[in-house]
């Protein structure tokens, strides 16, 4: 089930999604399955719980929902790692897109989602075939993690493959997909 509310006016969005991994789907599907797939949604506050309880949590910053395929390796968790960190998408002084995470000490949330790698094309349920399987995709999610705590960003993280609520007062809105086959 996906539920959102939005704030209509100013700059900015709340949106509570309740993900249950083996049924939420944006439908992107993927043909190749070898590249690290994220949902960036720059935020002001983001949180995710499991069970009613806090798990993670960050403040002005990055909600990452990250998806691994199954061609994945460390090296292209490295390169999504340093394009996501270097995207200038947080705004100046004169309201411009010119800022960094580093640049406004942002926080980042980083929350496991396979269903990034949802496959519509055939019936009405999505197929998640090019996703990895846990054995692949735990490693590599938690070296992405790994890579974001080494720069000293402030990072919490959701629980892998477990039933998640995710919160986020979403900041624009400001949503982008990074595929590492694209960069």
């Amino acid at each position: 089930a996906m539920a959102s509310r939005l704030s209509v006016g100013c700059r900015e969005a709340v949106c509570s999604l309740d993900i249950r991994q083996e049924q939420l789907s944006p439908c992107q599907p993927s043909e190749k399955g070898n590249e690290v797939r994220a949902l960036i949604q720059r935020v002001t506050q983001a949180n995710v719980s499991v069970s009613g309880e806090n798990v993670g949590s960050c403040g002005k910053g990055l909600l990452i929902l990250l998806g691994v395929g199954h061609d994945d390796d460390e090296a292209t968790a490295k390169k999504l790692w340093n394009k996501i960190s270097g995207l200038r998408i947080f705004e100046d002084e004169n309201g411009k897109t010119n800022r960094s995470l580093a640049d406004v000490d942002g926080q980042v949330l980083i929350v496991s989602q396979f269903t990034l790698y949802a496959n519509c094309k055939k019936g009405r349920r999505p197929d998640f075939l090019a996703a990895a399987r846990p054995e692949v995709a735990i490693p590599l999610y938690e070296k992405f993690v790994a890579l974001c705590r080494e720069k000293g960003f402030h990072t919490e993280t959701g629980e892998f493959g477990a039933y998640m609520q995710v919160d986020s007062l979403n900041d624009g809105p400001l949503t982008l997909v990074v595929d590492t086959d694209q960069l």
